[in-house]
């Protein structure tokens, strides 16, 4: 049987991006940076994602309660974080607030929480301002006190308004974590810049890394795609 020989000239490329290859992500180990950036990357995001959703819905509550002291300090936070950059935030934090900790992990959840829990919060205040305001009063009619007719009633329904919008926020969240190499922190985009810094080939760690992020964003996408469907379909039931 016949087998047609390649080319030399792509003989000669595909020799090379087989050597680029080996050098980047298998000399050294360091496939290995790769993955454990990627475990600092996800450890910061799921972290921090939850912490500010839980800060979010306090905010939330905080704006929309009758006390305008609380609305004053949550108003103020809102607009100070979402007025900001996220970068300027981590480095004051890591610099100025937080300059004699040593644990950048921790400055960066912190960070990424204080972040994301003005983004939820607005989120949160929407979906709670898109339930109808009679059934607030159908709780208290029933002689529910406040609180117990925002987490009975108001909350439940507010949920499946909220819930694709923090999918959304975290999402965003995991691909804005990238920066945390300002702080010293490996992440799975300083892993990629730190091979590249040391093989001087910029196309097999940094292309390794978008990869990464596209494969864990697409099948994030799909899977909180199916949990709104499935969240429409029992409302249509």
């Amino acid at each position: 049987m016949y087998i047609p020989m390649l080319p030399a000239s792509v003989a000669s490329w595909w020799a090379n991006i087989q050597k680029e290859f080996y050098d980047n992500l298998i000399s050294g180990d360091r496939y290995k940076m790769i993955f454990r950036g990627l475990g600092v990357t996800l450890e910061v995001a799921l972290i921090s994602s939850l912490l500010g959703a839980l800060l979010g819905c306090l905010v939330a509550l905080m704006r929309l309660s009758k006390n305008k002291v609380l609305r004053g300090i949550s108003g103020v936070y809102v607009d100070v974080i979402r007025g900001t950059p996220l970068l300027v935030q981590l480095l004051i934090i890591y610099h100025v607030i937080l300059s004699s900790v040593t644990n950048q992990v921790l400055i960066a959840i912190i960070a990424f929480s204080i972040n994301s829990g003005a983004y939820v919060s607005e989120v949160v205040r929407g979906g709670i301002l898109a339930v109808d305001k009679g059934q607030t009063e159908a709780g208290r009619s029933l002689g529910l006190s406040a609180v117990s007719t925002m987490l009975l009633i108001v909350m439940p329904q507010a949920i499946k308004v909220i819930i694709p919008s923090l999918f959304n926020e975290f999402i965003a969240l995991l691909k804005e974590t990238s920066i945390v190499g300002y702080i010293g922190l490996m992440d799975l985009t300083k892993a990629g810049d730190f091979i590249r810094s040391r093989t001087f080939s910029a196309f097999f760690p940094y292309i390794t890394v978008a990869l990464i992020y596209l494969a864990i964003v697409t099948t994030l996408s799909r899977l909180f795609g199916i949990v709104e469907r499935r969240l429409r379909q029992g409302d249509l039931r």
